[in-house]
């Protein structure tokens, strides 16, 4: 109930500026978001990989209704990507990239917006030797996402995609892409969603992420597990042994800032963990969604707000 209720307030900008208005709130959004600027997530993507991590980075912004602005988050990914290029961590590091936050929402002419600037992203990503994944955002813009998807795949193969588990669709979707070469992130899902679309009860999510695990663990791509909870790991572990899977054919993602310490026990352990590593000034939707996660998020930003 809580997580819903927190969902439900990210979209209302009353409760936005009630939040984004409260000082100690940027002292905990540190926890989740690596800074404001470039030279803040390369700093970020510096101390993580020589911790023997691997990075995701996401440029924050979502639901873009302006094409010039669209156009300046696609800049922006295009000069992380340069700088990444100075560090030559290949495909050690990734970017992820909400279609709506470059053009996705812009009406009839959305989607040509939205793969148009995500082909320069995903060519300054190939000069830096780097990867691109499409983030999946809310069910209205699934096959929007899986669209773009199959166009830049034409020239961009490796360009990988997130799936949510609790959209009643998403079995079906991972068949589609568990194929040679694809390579698909699954994540439970972090959208307020209708009841007709998706799971509720996080119990059902739960079994929702194993079959849809399955499905990828059992094909023939590179399934992406996004999760922080053990007993998904274990079950991955699992699937991955009877699946006849190395260590090097699928790998762990955690979010910036949530689980420190089990991502360097798997990465002790020989997995490849990423860490998802978001920068930028509109971390509000972000900032929220990972709140609702989590009611252990929630009880850290109560701490902070009361000065414990």
């Amino acid at each position: 109930m809580l997580g819903s209720l927190l969902l439900a307030g990210s979209r209302v900008p009353l409760v936005r500026r009630a939040v984004s208005g409260v000082p100690l709130t940027r002292t905990v959004v540190d926890r989740f978001v690596a800074g404001e600027t470039p030279q803040d997530a390369v700093e970020a993507v510096r101390r993580l990989t020589g911790a023997g991590l691997t990075v995701s980075i996401d440029h924050l912004g979502e639901e873009t209704r302006d094409a010039g602005a669209a156009a300046d988050t696609a800049r922006a990914y295009t000069t992380l990507l340069g700088a990444l290029r100075e560090l030559d961590l290949g495909d050690r590091a990734e970017v992820s990239v909400k279609l709506s936050a470059v053009g996705q929402a812009l009406g009839a002419d959305g989607d040509a917006i939205a793969l148009e600037n995500a082909r320069r992203i995903c060519e300054a990503a190939r000069a830096a030797g780097a990867d691109v994944t499409l983030d999946m955002e809310d069910h209205t813009t699934v096959d929007s996402t899986l669209g773009v998807l199959r166009a830049l795949r034409g020239d961009f193969p490796r360009t990988g995609v997130a799936l949510q588990a609790y959209l009643f669709r998403s079995e079906a979707d991972c068949r589609d892409l568990a194929h040679e070469g694809s390579r698909v992130r699954l994540v439970k899902g972090a959208y307020a969603e209708p009841a007709s679309v998706a799971h509720r009860d996080r119990a059902e999510v739960d079994k929702a992420y194993v079959r849809c695990l399955r499905i990828l663990m059992a094909g023939g791509g590179y399934p992406m597990v996004a999760t922080h909870d053990d007993r998904l790991i274990s079950i991955t572990e699992l699937l991955a042994d009877r699946f006849g899977r190395s260590r090097g054919d699928y790998e762990y993602q955690m979010l910036y800032g949530i689980r420190t310490d089990k991502q360097q026990s798997l990465t002790g352990a020989g997995h490849t963990v990423r860490v998802y590593v978001p920068y930028g000034d509109d971390w509000y939707g972000y900032f929220m969604r990972r709140l609702a996660e989590r009611p252990a998020n929630v009880a850290f930003f109560l701490r902070a707000l009361g000065g414990k």
